[in-house]
Protein backbone atom coordinates (compact mmCIF):
# COMPACT_ATOMS: atom_id res chain seq x y z
CA UNK A 1 0.00 0.00 0.00
CA UNK A 2 1.07 3.40 -0.93
CA UNK A 3 0.53 6.70 0.80
CA UNK A 4 1.02 10.55 -0.21
CA UNK A 5 2.58 12.43 2.64
CA UNK A 6 1.21 15.69 3.61
CA UNK A 7 4.20 17.42 3.37
CA UNK A 8 5.29 15.83 -0.15
CA UNK A 9 2.16 16.77 -1.65
CA UNK A 10 2.64 20.66 -0.99
CA UNK A 11 6.27 20.71 -2.46
CA UNK A 12 5.60 17.78 -5.14
CA UNK A 13 4.21 14.19 -5.45
CA UNK A 14 6.11 11.70 -3.50
CA UNK A 15 5.00 8.31 -2.74
CA UNK A 16 5.84 6.99 0.79
CA UNK A 17 5.15 3.40 1.17
CA UNK A 18 2.85 2.60 4.36
CA UNK A 19 4.23 1.13 7.26
CA UNK A 20 4.10 -2.94 8.09
CA UNK A 21 3.88 -4.63 10.97
CA UNK A 22 6.70 -6.47 12.16
CA UNK A 23 5.07 -9.68 11.56
CA UNK A 24 4.26 -9.29 7.94
CA UNK A 25 7.63 -8.93 7.00
CA UNK A 26 9.72 -11.02 5.20
CA UNK A 27 13.25 -11.69 7.12
CA UNK A 28 14.62 -14.62 5.60
CA UNK A 29 15.82 -12.90 2.54
CA UNK A 30 18.41 -10.50 4.62
CA UNK A 31 21.12 -13.10 4.58
CA UNK A 32 24.59 -11.12 6.40
CA UNK A 33 27.15 -11.47 4.15
CA UNK A 34 30.55 -12.22 6.07
CA UNK A 35 33.45 -9.48 5.19
CA UNK A 36 36.20 -12.20 6.15
CA UNK A 37 37.71 -9.19 8.40
CA UNK A 38 36.70 -10.99 11.81
CA UNK A 39 36.62 -7.63 13.73
CA UNK A 40 34.78 -5.51 11.34
CA UNK A 41 31.92 -8.92 10.65
CA UNK A 42 32.00 -8.18 14.94
CA UNK A 43 31.00 -4.89 14.93
CA UNK A 44 29.08 -5.09 11.64
CA UNK A 45 26.88 -8.03 13.85
CA UNK A 46 28.23 -10.92 11.90
CA UNK A 47 28.81 -8.99 8.38
CA UNK A 48 27.00 -6.98 5.14
CA UNK A 49 23.38 -6.40 5.07
CA UNK A 50 21.41 -5.67 1.80
CA UNK A 51 20.53 -1.44 2.01
CA UNK A 52 22.67 -1.15 5.18
CA UNK A 53 24.49 1.79 5.81
CA UNK A 54 27.75 2.10 7.80
CA UNK A 55 29.46 6.01 8.91
CA UNK A 56 33.77 5.13 9.60
CA UNK A 57 34.64 7.32 12.02
CA UNK A 58 37.97 8.66 12.99
CA UNK A 59 40.61 10.89 13.13
CA UNK A 60 42.32 11.62 10.02
CA UNK A 61 45.08 9.24 9.16
CA UNK A 62 43.65 6.60 11.57
CA UNK A 63 43.21 3.94 8.70
CA UNK A 64 39.37 4.37 7.59
CA UNK A 65 40.36 4.22 3.85
CA UNK A 66 43.27 1.73 4.67
CA UNK A 67 40.03 -0.92 5.82
CA UNK A 68 37.83 -0.19 3.33
CA UNK A 69 40.57 -1.17 0.88
CA UNK A 70 40.82 -4.22 2.62
CA UNK A 71 36.87 -4.57 2.79
CA UNK A 72 36.85 -3.90 -1.29
CA UNK A 73 39.41 -6.69 -1.77
CA UNK A 74 38.17 -9.08 0.08
CA UNK A 75 34.82 -8.54 -1.29
CA UNK A 76 35.97 -8.45 -4.87
CA UNK A 77 37.57 -12.06 -4.57
CA UNK A 78 34.10 -13.23 -4.00
CA UNK A 79 33.08 -11.16 -7.21
CA UNK A 80 30.88 -8.35 -5.68
CA UNK A 81 30.74 -4.99 -7.22
CA UNK A 82 32.75 -2.22 -5.26
CA UNK A 83 32.29 1.11 -6.03
CA UNK A 84 34.42 2.94 -4.21
CA UNK A 85 34.16 7.04 -4.60
CA UNK A 86 37.54 8.83 -3.50
CA UNK A 87 36.86 13.10 -2.32
CA UNK A 88 40.03 13.62 -1.40
CA UNK A 89 42.61 11.08 -3.25
CA UNK A 90 43.39 10.83 -7.20
CA UNK A 91 42.43 7.93 -9.05
CA UNK A 92 46.41 7.20 -8.79
CA UNK A 93 46.52 7.70 -5.25
CA UNK A 94 44.05 4.93 -4.15
CA UNK A 95 45.59 2.76 -6.85
CA UNK A 96 48.95 3.08 -4.70
CA UNK A 97 47.04 1.89 -1.53
CA UNK A 98 45.33 -1.24 -3.07
CA UNK A 99 48.70 -1.82 -4.82
CA UNK A 100 50.55 -1.79 -0.73
CA UNK A 101 47.61 -3.90 0.10
CA UNK A 102 47.92 -6.12 -2.52
CA UNK A 103 44.05 -5.65 -3.83
CA UNK A 104 44.67 -6.01 -7.37
CA UNK A 105 42.20 -7.80 -9.25
CA UNK A 106 37.91 -8.34 -9.33
CA UNK A 107 35.14 -5.96 -10.17
CA UNK A 108 36.54 -2.90 -7.95
CA UNK A 109 36.12 0.69 -9.53
CA UNK A 110 37.62 3.92 -8.22
CA UNK A 111 36.13 7.28 -9.13
CA UNK A 112 38.06 10.57 -7.85
CA UNK A 113 34.65 12.03 -7.88
CA UNK A 114 32.91 14.95 -5.32
CA UNK A 115 29.62 16.31 -7.21
CA UNK A 116 26.74 14.16 -6.27
CA UNK A 117 24.85 13.76 -9.50
CA UNK A 118 28.10 12.99 -11.59
CA UNK A 119 28.07 9.93 -8.19
CA UNK A 120 24.51 9.34 -8.93
CA UNK A 121 25.16 8.38 -12.84
CA UNK A 122 28.07 5.57 -12.33
CA UNK A 123 26.02 4.56 -9.46
CA UNK A 124 23.17 4.49 -11.84
CA UNK A 125 25.23 3.07 -14.54
CA UNK A 126 27.48 0.50 -12.74
CA UNK A 127 25.05 -0.81 -10.18
CA UNK A 128 27.92 -1.93 -7.69
CA UNK A 129 26.50 -3.92 -4.81
CA UNK A 130 28.68 -2.36 -2.43
CA UNK A 131 29.77 1.60 -2.24
CA UNK A 132 32.49 3.32 -0.17
CA UNK A 133 32.34 7.06 -0.08
CA UNK A 134 35.05 8.66 1.23
CA UNK A 135 34.70 11.26 2.44
CA UNK A 136 31.07 12.44 2.73
CA UNK A 137 32.55 15.76 3.90
CA UNK A 138 33.88 16.04 0.37
CA UNK A 139 30.24 15.52 -1.79
CA UNK A 140 28.39 18.28 -2.50
CA UNK A 141 25.53 18.83 -4.67
CA UNK A 142 25.03 21.79 -7.48
CA UNK A 143 21.07 22.54 -6.22
CA UNK A 144 22.63 23.69 -2.97
CA UNK A 145 24.99 27.00 -2.81
CA UNK A 146 26.59 25.97 0.03
CA UNK A 147 30.10 24.92 0.40
CA UNK A 148 31.17 21.08 0.56
CA UNK A 149 31.50 19.87 4.44
CA UNK A 150 28.57 22.53 5.21
CA UNK A 151 25.63 20.82 7.58
CA UNK A 152 23.20 21.07 4.38
CA UNK A 153 25.47 19.80 1.91
CA UNK A 154 26.08 17.00 4.16
CA UNK A 155 22.77 16.61 4.77
CA UNK A 156 21.55 16.66 1.21
CA UNK A 157 24.22 14.13 -0.04
CA UNK A 158 24.49 11.69 2.47
CA UNK A 159 20.67 11.89 2.30
CA UNK A 160 20.30 10.77 -1.01
CA UNK A 161 22.98 8.23 -0.74
CA UNK A 162 21.15 6.49 2.25
CA UNK A 163 18.31 6.62 -0.26
CA UNK A 164 20.49 4.78 -3.02
CA UNK A 165 21.38 2.39 -0.92
CA UNK A 166 17.62 1.23 0.72
CA UNK A 167 16.20 1.58 -2.48
CA UNK A 168 18.58 -0.52 -4.60
CA UNK A 169 19.56 -3.28 -1.45
CA UNK A 170 23.14 -1.33 -1.86
CA UNK A 171 25.88 -1.58 0.79
CA UNK A 172 26.75 1.67 1.61
CA UNK A 173 29.96 2.76 3.62
CA UNK A 174 30.78 6.68 4.37
CA UNK A 175 33.51 8.11 5.84
CA UNK A 176 33.41 11.08 8.04
CA UNK A 177 36.31 12.80 9.40
CA UNK A 178 36.44 13.62 13.68
CA UNK A 179 36.47 17.04 14.41
CA UNK A 180 38.86 18.67 17.08
CA UNK A 181 36.10 18.48 19.75
CA UNK A 182 35.51 14.53 18.80
CA UNK A 183 32.33 14.91 17.08
CA UNK A 184 31.83 13.34 13.62
CA UNK A 185 32.10 16.82 11.42
CA UNK A 186 28.29 18.18 10.81
CA UNK A 187 27.60 14.32 10.30
CA UNK A 188 25.50 14.11 13.40
CA UNK A 189 22.80 16.24 11.91
CA UNK A 190 22.78 15.15 8.54
CA UNK A 191 20.66 12.61 9.20
CA UNK A 192 18.59 13.07 11.56
CA UNK A 193 14.88 13.29 11.73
Amino acid sequence: MIVQSRAASRNRAVQVAAPLKLEDIAGSQWVRQATNIAELDRVLGGGLVPGGVVLVGGDPGIGKSTLLMQLAGELAQRRVSVLYVSGEESQQQVKLRADRLKVTEGPIFIAAETELDAIQSQLDELKPQVVIIDSIQTIYSTSLTSAPGTVGQIRESASRLIRYAKDTGTMLFLVGHVTKDGSIGPYCWATSG
